[in-house]
């Protein structure tokens, strides 16, 4: 399947659907527990470095079992050789979606996109492979400081996310915000997937640039990605569900 393929497949999915719930917990008994009170709203999960250190694949095989399709939220940047490698760990796991750094350069993230594609030809589940950007807890100071001379955001975010593209990457993860400068620099033959997303009245938490579920759509977000709002409600299922209602409205 090539990316305008995939692209298309995942597009068809109903846009309240289109949400992972972060599972960042600390071990694989809370994480589970955790899923299991999402309720039928739930599709996708992301497992971060916090849960994939403390439980390993073993916790993502039981997501999987549990109906759900993993979204493994490791950030590869490493040698091209080195990250093609993990990809292929990745796609033999059966993970659904997993991030790479688009800071890790063009050699790096085509040869992630030639371990995905070998997978699939190997009979596995070829990965979605998205492209972080820029971290959306990073202010333009922070970034000057360890980055300096690259322009404001408008400039290095569709920067890199040409270079994904271009690279063969199916998607890019970036701040809702940064979205309608994204689009109209490098139009829709790429996956937005945006983390930053809170639903008005929440905690903006450690987040610098977020906007609201229905504002992240409207600015062509393709997936988001939710952590707090959800996983500390006293009730996870309700408040999924109603960013399911908000985006489907």
């Amino acid at each position: 399947m090539d990316r305008h393929e995939l692209l298309r497949s995942l597009r068809d999915i109903p846009v309240g659907h289109r949400v992972f719930t972060a599972l960042d917990v600390p071990d694989a008994a809370a994480a589970l527990a955790l899923a299991d009170r999402l309720g039928p709203d739930a599709r996708y999960v992301k497992v971060g470095m916090e849960l994939f250190t403390a439980a390993g694949p073993d916790v993502v095989h039981a997501l999987i079992g549990r109906g759900l399709e993993v979204f493994l939220d490791l950030k590869y940047h490493d040698i091209p050789n080195t990250v093609a490698g993990a990809v292929r760990s990745a796609a033999r796991l059966g993970v659904s979606f997993l991030t790479l750094h688009a800071g890790g350069g063009r050699a790096m993230m085509a040869a992630a996109a030639q371990a995905a594609q070998a997978a699939e030809a190997a009979g596995n589940r070829r990965p979605v492979l998205l492209a972080v950007t820029i971290l959306t807890s990073l202010s333009l100071e922070e970034l000057d400081e360890v980055a300096p001379g690259g322009g404001g955001l408008e400039v290095r975010i569709p920067r890199l996310a040409k270079a994904a593209r271009d690279s063969g990457c199916d998607g890019i993860v970036c701040s809702p915000a940064d979205l309608p400068v994204l689009r109209r620099d490098v139009g829709n033959d790429i996956l937005a997937v945006t983390p930053g997303v809170r639903p008005a009245g929440t905690s903006v938490d450690d987040q610098h640039r977020i906007t609201t579920p229905a504002q992240a759509r409207d600015s062509g977000a393709d997936f988001l990605v939710v952590g707090r709002p959800i996983t500390r409600a006293s009730d996870p299922a309700q408040a999924l569900a109603a960013i399911a209602k908000e985006l489907s409205e």
